[in-house]
């Protein structure tokens, strides 16, 4: 607390938001004024980490925390400190971790599942590298949940109708409110580095500087609130749907991974003369074998799996392939010490916490038990069968086969995200679509 509190100081704080992310890698928590920061415990009730994205409890909700609705211990990481840019008042904001009553890490905090995995990286004397590249879309202001969503008025007044892939002038179109994410980012420290216009109408894309995976996660977790109060500011929003538009592309966020000596730095992947090594192909191997189990982290929405579309720039396969944007997972190309492996799974609507945690599991699986890559494929894979679940049922029923998982994420975790998604899944499914009023009313 001594770094936190010179810290505090040193900014004339006077409200700290007490952050903890929850099952969907939003922020939970409460404002605390200073002087009670300081001088208090933070606890919130271990109840929000059950708690689904509707807002409901589970049934299972007394057989994952105590029915008495008990609170947990929130420690506050010194290296999560920064400002809120958008506050009126000066203003911090700290990620928390959570811990039970007697002192244990909880074992359903998202973050510490991603520090789960890391420990067991760092027994075997690795430390992973990561670099996310987020997707998201800027939209018009959506009063009306049936109202298709469209792209926002830019500063010629007009409304974006095609794809403008790359585009410098179709960014600047909305440079007002990149500029402000530029500031409030530079004010909390986030390393974004560069920013492209993607092939949807009004889509961007971020990508951050690579680093430690629990630092880049938090940052991650920073970034989506701070997109979403800078479109507020201009009277828009900003969303990380996986696929908001029926007839645009989905949003990703992909994982960049590497692996490196914790003692000297260099790169596990290549060997002396630069060349891939069998820890490499094993780390391929680990995420082609075990994304199946895991795709619900990579996946966690109903929504999720529109995205998996072949032509829509996403994958529909485990395929991987030397630069290849085709396939699922992607050997960019590299010198020996950035040699690298990029996750093409994951939606922009995922806990990054989660998803960096379930990359680096597969990978890791992949290396200890030592799993063969299939041939690196050539061509357009989008042409080749979906064989990625399309559902997020399919999804949990995979999870639930895979003991993997559960030793790595821990059974207590696998059972609360299970209960959780099954219960959106059944709370979407009761929904009757336009398109099944449109079809099926009179036709069927």
């Amino acid at each position: 607390m001594e770094k936190i509190t010179r810290w505090l100081a040193e900014h004339n704080i006077a409200e700290v938001e007490c952050l903890v992310p929850d099952m969907s890698g939003n922020a939970r928590g409460k404002f605390t004024p200073t002087d009670k920061f300081l001088t208090q415990d933070s606890r919130l009730p271990e109840s929000i980490l059950v708690q689904t994205v509707t807002g409901d409890y589970v049934d299972e909700h007394n057989e994952l925390v105590d029915p008495a609705d008990t609170d947990m211990l929130l420690v506050p990481d010194p290296d999560s400190v920064r400002l809120n840019p958008w506050a009126n008042d000066p203003t911090a904001q700290i990620i928390h971790d959570c811990y039970t009553r007697d002192g244990r890490p909880h074992p359903i905090s998202t973050r510490n599942i991603l520090k789960f995995v890391l420990e067991k990286y760092s027994a075997k004397g690795w430390r992973p590298i990561v670099a996310p590249e987020v997707e998201f879309y800027l939209i018009k202001r959506n009063l009306d949940p049936d109202e298709k969503l469209s792209a926002p008025v830019g500063r010629s007044g007009r409304t974006e109708k095609t794809r403008q892939s790359y585009s410098i002038d179709a960014a600047n179109e909305y440079e007002p409110i990149i500029e402000d994410m530029y500031d409030f980012c530079e004010a909390q420290g986030l390393d974004v580095d560069t920013l492209i216009h993607e092939s949807g109408t009004a889509q961007m894309e971020i990508n951050f500087l690579h680093g430690d995976p629990l630092l880049l996660a938090d940052q991650v977790f920073t970034f989506k609130r701070t997109v979403r109060e800078t479109a507020l500011r201009h009277g828009i929003y900003a969303t990380f749907m996986a696929k908001p538009m029926e007839d645009e592309p989905g949003s990703a966020l992909h994982l960049h991974q590497s692996v490196v000596h914790k003692k000297n730095g260099k790169n596990i992947f290549a060997d002396d003369s630069g060349k891939e090594n069998n820890n490499f192909m094993h780390f391929i191997g680990g995420m082609q074998k075990y994304t199946p189990g895991f795709i619900s982290f990579f996946a966690p929405n109903v929504n999720s799996y529109r995205r998996f579309t072949p032509e829509m720039a996403a994958p529909t396969s485990l395929h991987w392939g030397y630069d290849n944007r085709t396939t699922g997972l992607r050997v960019p190309d590299s010198s020996p010490q950035g040699k690298r492996l990029e996750n093409r799974f994951p939606g922009a609507d995922c806990n990054p916490y989660l998803a960096i945690a379930a990359s680096l599991a597969c990978g890791y699986l992949g290396m200890i038990n030592k799993v063969a890559p299939s041939a690196p494929y050539q061509g357009d894979c989008s042409k080749e069968t979906i064989t990625l679940p399309r559902t997020q049922e399919h999804a949990l029923n995979l999870l639930l086969e895979c003991e993997e998982a559960a030793e790595m994420f821990g059974r207590k975790f696998v059972k609360a995200w299970s209960a959780i998604k099954r219960d959106e899944y059944e709370k979407f499914n009761r929904v009757i679509s336009s398109w099944e009023r449109e079809y099926l009313l009179l036709n069927v």
